[in-house]
Parts: C-alpha cells; sequence; structure tokens
C-alpha cells in the first residue's frame, strides 16, 4: 500500500504543478454504481449511485488531469445488505483522442464512512485502494457523460479468517463542466 500510496501523490503533485499555468475548470458529476466484490465474497451485484465534484487541470492540449470527490454507495447483495459507502477520490488522467472524447484512467483513493448493516462495517478496513479505466465525452455546452470500471486492489476485509475481498464496480454518470 505504501509504494501505491506514493505513486497516488507522485501522480498528483505532478499533475498539480505542471497545471498551475492553466485556470482549472470545476464542475460536478452524479451516476450510477454497479457494484459488487471480487476474490473469496460471494454476493450479488449491487446498484448504488454516486456524486461529487471535479476540478480539470489541462496539462496539454491532448492531456488532462482530473481529481474528483466521490460520495459513492458501493458493496453487493448477499444474505443481509452488504452496502457500503465511501468518500472516493479518483485522480484520472485523460487523454482526448478525438475533439470531446477521452480514455482516462488513473489511481483512487477511498475511505469507509458508514454501511447499511452496522455489523457489516466491523468486518472491513476503513481505506480501499485502486485503478479507474474509463471513457468520456464532453459536449461545448459542458455537459459530460463518462462510464468507468473501478478495479479493487486492497484487501477491504477485515474480519475473521484469511478471506481477501475487492471493490469492483462499473460506473455510468452525468456531469456539468463550469466554462
Amino acid at each position: 500500500m505504501k509504494k501505491f500510496m506514493i505513486c497516488f501523490m507522485a501522480l498528483f503533485v505532478f499533475g498539480w504543478t505542471q497545471a498551475q499555468e492553466q485556470e482549472p475548470v470545476f464542475g460536478f458529476k452524479s451516476g450510477a454504481n454497479f457494484s459488487n466484490f471480487s476474490g473469496d465474497a460471494d454476493a450479488d451485484m449491487r446498484t448504488g449511485y454516486y456524486f461529487g465534484f471535479l476540478a480539470d487541470f489541462s496539462i496539454s492540449e491532448k492531456f488532462h488531469l482530473q481529481p474528483e470527490v466521490l460520495y459513492s454507495i458501493e458493496g453487493g447483495d448477499g444474505d443481509v445488505d452488504l452496502g457500503i459507502n465511501y468518500i472516493k477520490v479518483p485522480v484520472m488522467a485523460k487523454y482526448y483522442v478525438a475533439e470531446g472524447f477521452s480514455l482516462q484512467a488513473g489511481p483512487y483513493l477511498s475511505v469507509l464512512t458508514s454501511t447499511v448493516e452496522s455489523d457489516f462495517k466491523d468486518a472491513l478496513k476503513t481505506l480501499d485502494y485502486g485503478l479507474g479505466f474509463g471513457l468520456g465525452y464532453e459536449f461545448k455546452n459542458g455537459l459530460l457523460i463518462d462510464g468507468r470500471f473501478n478495479l479493487g486492489l486492497a484487501n477491504i476485509y477485515d474480519g475473521e479468517g484469511a478471506a481477501s475481498v475487492q471493490n469492483t464496480a462499473i460506473q455510468v454518470g452525468l456531469g456539468y463542466r463550469f466554462f
């Protein structure tokens, strides 16, 4: 985890220092989460939602850095409701392959805020981290649409036994960038 955090912070600091010459563009986004667990967990997909804010820093004409702060409802469905709520901070590198159309990739860090079942929270670690991969399109009027796959790399399970459980999620959403 230390190597991941160092890479996460290095990407953020590099992007921040490179983007200081450009004024950031701010916006908001929200959408649906289709999440589940990978590893030793046995659960069904859970539908949740996310919402939050973004800042877009232009590094060059084709390359942007977009940190976000999102409230994200994730987890899985099983015999009990395995809903998990996070504050998620992705830092997405965006490469524009055509006007308005971007490929996205970058790390995320999530902090557990709550769970639907209070007993479930005791079996989870506070921090989650992973990688996000996605596509996005931004219209000239500021409206944006994107899809993303989040692949959890951290074992979020902190209960009894040696189980390994990671988060996975597909996100589909809309947003608006202020110009």
